[in-house]
């Protein structure tokens, strides 16, 4: 599977991990607040202005019921929730393999073709020199398409200025005749996948 796919897919997963994380964290907050709300109202009620102990009313036995059911609902929902978590993550790594697979089967049937085409070269007998290398023009051609359609693009070097993000600088020329950073020789192609580099361009860079 391309690194970019599984950069992509890693990070809406992460999205998602962190989402449901946060619900999880508001969840209990959300609990922890309600029932120290509660507490303190009890506490408030428990303590008659004259009175230094008083009994507990069935309102107050009733509230604390209440309190504690609704403690225990919400246990059970964060464990639903953490449960659906533990889930999603599962499911997410079982996609990705999956998907892994597809792209790598769709790639090597697309391939396929200019194996066929290389054994046919190779078995070819008697072929002079210019008919062998028409032959093996074709096959790159045919490789440039295949490649092409599963989204590799060439980085374009031509007059360009110098971009860390897409060349790499390995000799310094001096050229009077262009601008410093100017790219003067391209020494190996550089490649991207729907836009993100995979292999950066290796280039002479002028340095006046």
């Amino acid at each position: 599977m391309p690194s970019f796919m599984k950069d992509e897919m890693k990070k809406k997963d992460e999205e998602k991990l962190e989402e449901m994380k946060r619900e999880i964290d508001e969840a209990e907050a959300a609990e922890a607040a309600e029932a120290t709300d509660e507490l303190r109202s009890e506490t408030a009620e428990e303590s008659p202005a004259g009175f230094e102990e008083a009994a507990e009313s069935a309102d107050e036995a009733k509230d604390r019921e209440k309190l504690e059911a609704d403690l225990q609902e919400k246990d059970a929902q964060m464990l639903r929730l953490r449960a659906d978590f533990d889930n999603f993550r599962r499911r997410s790594a079982k996609e990705r393999e999956e998907l892994a697979a597809v792209v790598t089967q769709g790639i090597l049937a697309d391939m396929l073709p200019l194996l066929d085409n290389f054994e046919r070269a190779l078995a070819a007998e008697g072929s002079d020199l210019e008919s062998f290398r028409a032959g093996v023009s074709m096959i790159y051609k045919q490789m440039q398409e295949v490649l092409a359609k599963n989204g590799l693009e060439v980085i374009d070097t031509k007059d360009k200025k110098f971009d860390p993000n897409f060349h790499q600088a390995v000799m310094r020329v001096q050229d009077p005749e262009k601008e410093d950073d100017t790219i003067e020789q391209e020494l190996q192609k550089g490649y991207m996948v729907k836009g993100r580099v995979i292999r950066p361009s290796m280039v002479q860079v002028v340095s006046n």
